[in-house]
């Protein structure tokens, strides 16, 4: 210990003073694992005399922060002096709802302190402060897990939004909330596998930032249908319509207009459609199917780098555009122009960007690609894309939905959460009267169905392969194409929503063929991918594998395979084989399955980047829970960074990491119950 520290923590304000007149430089210190600089460990562990002198007095700056982001008030919090808080807070301009790396606020650390029986008067004083209890308030991200480029509509009492959904099927889903904070999937834009026209595209094509809009009785939805790059058309801009948010909508038809994010514009009975480069527009026909004049370009931009994902706004007399720019990566943001006249000269705002995240280290980043709405009594919020990292790189999440208020200047111009950037806490826009669905984390409850997240398989899967049963179970068919390929189908998946969790699916396994798999799988595209599963043998039996697939490579961990070198993720378990009798496990080759199914419990825990997976034996009895009896598989990956936008660099990587069933290499049909999705806070 420094004797800097030892007179911090004995609070002796006469030693701390002495030793930073001789030696200033010795605030910079830090103490312990996370790098906490003296002047915040200070705040938590030292008198509020010594605190207030290291602020005034000494070279500390109060832009400071440990490895975790966490700032002076953090600590100041831990101290749970209401003192030192209010003169960080009031004094010193901290800001109780600003989070650290993990979305921790000061605000947070006080309830939580509170709901332990301390610091009650630290959290009555932030309540005050900030105005409504930490428990009534929301967090960003409001749409977790692979919910990117959302576009909003308010249409009375209700908001409906639409996200992209990329080469997933059902395309495009439409969430609906009463509160703009709470979202259930109640439809979705393409529901016809016919009509999804998925079957040959890449993984990162597809459909892409849909807008949903309303005019004279009719909802809209339009987006871009993203082919690859193998003919000389790559884009073309989708539109369906509906009587009904949820549906069904119309057969899409595609307008030949080159370009990304198409959004719809309708004014005294008259149609648009936006497209990028830059924000162009062009008339439509009266159903909104047919271009009928030449694409203008309003305004290319306030930053001129991808503009793109443009909205327009009719507001007091002035056309608002609204767009992203700076690409989807750590430079993305949203900026906004103004005329007086719809194909007038725009004027960029003085303030732009009106929202863009501003610290490369903060745990929201890439926020843009917004559309602003206005609720029934006149006030106006912004939802907008963002994403969130692990190890400051990883959006294994891929890019989520936020929600900020919008405020607007004397002269006209929206600000988004008055320039902060995102919010981490944020008052919720109804306070009363909405309360937030039943959470699907119950590890007691088979999961819904259908389930509210939203289940999907990437393409439309195959006739009748994806069926739920009256107990909540679902029948899935083997796909012939293994996972690596694009013609694999019924791969039945959910968004990964938490950085940590577990998820569980109780498998009836029948004999299996030699090559055929079924089991669990960690996925993001056919280029990336983690699965864990029951295979079949030459012989009649089976055995267990881990298979990690990279770019065009697959590594197989399991029974029958080495534990991979270090630059690899899985290690392998010792050797395990199992009968198809149940038989006791050995290390032995696998023969003579017998006819009667294998009850199996998949499970996968997840922290972070690590994934651990356990396959265990199932006891069914009558009317009963089935019972675990004893574990038949494990295995360790430690490092799955690659099941992420940023994970390799091959193809189009928009989405995020999904979970789910599979069965592959075959034509036989398995029976899951998928029992357990619980996430960890």
């Amino acid at each position: 210990m420094s004797p800097l520290q030892n007179a911090i923590e004995k609070k002796d304000l006469a030693e701390v003073r002495r030793l930073l007149t001789l030696s200033p430089n010795l605030i910079d210190e830090t103490v312990g694992p996370k790098h906490v600089p003296l002047a915040l460990h200070a705040a938590q562990v030292s008198s509020f005399e010594i605190l207030r002198y290291i602020v005034e007095y000494s070279r500390a700056s109060l832009d400071i922060f440990d490895d975790d982001r966490r700032n002076i008030l953090h600590y100041g919090v831990l101290s749970g002096d209401p003192v030192r808080c209010r003169y960080l807070t009031e004094r010193c301009g901290m800001d109780p709802l600003a989070g650290d790396r993990n979305l921790v606020t000061p605000y947070e650390i006080a309830w939580n302190l509170a709901c332990g029986g301390s610091g009650g008067e630290l959290y009555g004083w932030f309540m005050e402060k900030v105005g409504c209890p930490f428990e009534e308030m929301y967090k960003n991200p409001i749409r977790t897990g692979f919910f990117p480029d959302p576009s909003i509509l308010a249409h009375g009492d209700d908001f409906y939004m639409v996200n992209s959904s990329f080469i997933y099927f059902p395309c495009i889903p439409i969430s609906h909330s009463k509160d703009l904070v709470h979202w259930e999937i109640i439809g979705w834009a393409v529901t016809n596998p016919e009509w999804a026209l998925l079957d040959e595209l890449e993984g990162g094509r597809g459909y892409w930032a849909p807008d949903i809009s309303y005019d004279q009785g009719r909802f809209y939805i339009t987006a871009t249908y993203r082919l690859n790059d193998t003919g000389t058309v790559y884009r073309r801009q989708m539109v369906v319509s509906s009587d009904r948010p949820e549906g069904p909508y119309t057969k899409p038809v595609f307008i030949e207009e080159d370009g990304i994010d198409p959004s719809l514009f309708h004014e005294d009975g008259k149609h648009y459609m936006l497209l990028n480069r830059g924000a162009r527009l062009f008339p439509l026909s009266d159903d909104c199917t047919k271009q009928t004049g030449e694409a203008k370009l309003l305004y290319y931009g306030s930053q001129k780098h991808a503009p793109e994902g443009s909205h327009l706004l009719k507001k007091d007399g002035w056309y608002y555009l609204f767009q992203a720019e700076g690409g989807t990566g750590p430079g993305h943001r949203i900026t906004v122009a103004r005329s007086r006249e719809l194909f007038g000269v725009y004027t960029p705002c003085p303030y732009n960007p009106i929202m863009r995240q501003n610290d490369p280290e903060a745990g929201i980043q890439r926020c843009g690609h917004g559309k602003p709405v206005r609720t029934k009594d006149g006030r106006w919020y912004m939802v907008y894309l963002c994403g969130r990292t692990l190890e400051g790189k990883y959006s294994i999440l891929g890019r989520e939905t936020a929600l900020d208020p919008i405020t607007w200047t004397p002269d006209g111009w929206p600000l988004v959460n008055d320039l902060k950037g995102p919010s981490v806490l944020q008052i919720p826009p109804f306070r009363k009267g909405s309360e937030a669905p039943a959470p699907l984390t119950d590890q007691s409850e088979i999961l819904p169905v259908p389930d509210p997240c939203g289940w999907m398989t990437p393409r439309p899967p195959q006739t009748e392969a994806v069926r739920w049963q009256e107990d909540g179970s679902v029948l899935l068919l083997s796909s012939p194409a293994p996972l690596s390929d694009v013609d694999a189908r019924n791969i039945f998946l959910r968004r990964q929503t938490r950085f940590d969790f577990t998820a569980q699916a109780d498998l009836c396994l029948p004999a299996l063929k030699p090559g055929e798999e079924a089991g669990l799988v960690c996925y993001y595209d056919e280029n990336t991918w983690l699965s864990c599963a029951a295979a079949g043998t030459e012989d009649g039996g089976y055995t267990f594998l881990v298979k990690e697939h990279i770019g065009k490579e697959t590594t197989v961990c399991g029974n029958d395979a080495a534990a991979s070198d270090a630059s690899g993720s899985c290690a392998s378990p010792a050797k395990t084989t199992v009968r198809g009798d149940n038989a006791a496990p050995d290390d032995a080759s696998v023969s003579g399955a017998s006819p009667t199914a294998l009850h199996l419990r998949f499970s996968v825990t997840v922290r972070k980047l690590h994934r651990h997976f356990t396959v265990l034996e199932l006891t069914r009895m009558s009317g009963q829970e089935p019972e675990a009896s004893r574990i038949l598989f494990e295995a360790d990956c430690p490092n799955v960074y690659y099941l992420c936008d940023e994970g390799i660099k091959m193809g189009k990587r928009f989405t995020g990491a999904m979970i789910g069933v599979f069965g592959a290499g075959g034509s036989g049909q398995f029976r899951y119950t998928l029992r357990r999705y619980r996430e960890e806070d």
